[in-house]
């Protein structure tokens, strides 16, 4: 009799379990959900790359449901060169803000902050990664150049090419294409503002001979005749309406040049776990959505990567430890 009841009680365990495993599941699923405005940072000024993939993804989920009928406000925090948004987010201390309070982060917005100020990734939750962006140079209307071996013609003849550009990443690849051309800074000067789209602006009123710019922020000036693209800083030619761009090994005897941008979202420090996960699956149902592969990447030549907040963590402090260690820090 006592084998009788020891087996029925291992057999209600048996079935018992599962449902517990699954309740358990779900509370860890539904541990938060949005009950207030959710607080959406960009340190890039509006029109900007960054600023069109904020605005898009915050549309996208809207439209997905995704906030329990919540509103995103998307603030652009520019101040210091980005560098007062990103430390004003990682000092977001009280748990209910921290769980609505999202700042848009790349590789671009990383290597600066690490190399000019104390702020580190640990100040902050990484919760996705989204995409991978690359750069190319494009003339404007009022241009003195037509292509790239035109500039290359008048580097030679020793005059002065200057370009725009924005932080981080796009330093980062002007740097890398200098070096592979053999040219120096005063040869090739670099103008850095604070976002690409200021950048742009400069262009269009002919400060500057070339610009360099994401797809994303170019491609309006592109469709309208603005912009024409005439170096893919990439191993690969784009494709659409930049596919007339070499790559740098098709212009001259030398390697092609590219500092792939990884787009992703982080929250503050003090963000909770549950928090983390459900914006996590969020941006995870925005990445598995057609509007996110018609709206963004493929509208604006994009690598879709998509890496949750677990795996996020893991990337982008693997990406900190490289570029501080080749800083020398």
């Amino acid at each position: 009799m006592k084998k009788l009841a020891l087996i029925v009680i291992v057999l209600i365990v048996a079935l018992v379990a599962p449902l517990f495993a699954q309740g358990s599941a779900e509370a860890a699923s539904t541990g938060f959900a949005p009950s207030k405005d959710i607080d959406w940072i960009v340190t890039s000024s509006p029109g900007g790359g960054s600023d069109i993939y904020t605005r898009i993804i915050s549309d996208i989920m809207t439209r997905l449901d995704v906030v329990a009928g919540q509103t995103f406000l998307v603030a652009n925090k520019t101040d210091g060169g980005g560098e007062v948004g990103r430390l004003q987010v990682s000092r977001v201390n009280a748990g209910n803000l921290a769980n609505h309070t999202l700042l848009t982060f790349n590789s671009g917005d990383l290597m600066p902050m690490v190399k000019n100020t104390a702020n580190r990734l640990a100040n902050f939750t990484p919760i996705a990664v989204m995409a991978v962006d690359k750069q190319l140079l494009y003339i404007g209307e009022y241009s003195k150049y037509k292509n790239f071996n035109a500039v290359l013609d008048a580097v030679a003849a020793g005059k002065q090419v200057v370009i725009a550009g924005s932080k981080g990443d796009d330093i980062a690849t002007y740097e890398k294409m200098i070096g592979e051309l053999g040219v120096n800074q005063n040869q090739i000067a670099f103008i850095t503002n604070d976002s690409t789209s200021a950048a742009i602006t400069s262009i269009l009123g002919g400060h500057v001979d070339l610009v360099m710019s994401k797809p994303a922020a170019a491609d309006q000036y592109v469709v309208a005749g603005k912009l024409t693209p005439v170096l893919a800083l990439s191993k690969a030619r784009f494709t659409g309406n930049l596919a007339s761009a070499p790559t740098l090994s098709e212009v001259g005897d030398y390697d092609d040049v590219e500092v792939p941008v990884w787009r992703g979202v982080v929250g503050p420090k003090n963000m909770t776990a549950e928090a983390a996960a459900f914006w996590s699956d969020a941006f995870q149902a925005v990445s598995e959505s057609n509007a996110w592969k018609d709206e963004y990447i493929n509208k604006y030549k994009l690598v879709p990567e998509f890496r949750n907040y677990m795996e996020a963590q893991v990337y982008m402090a693997e990406f900190e430890a490289d570029y501080l260690k080749s800083l020398g820090k």
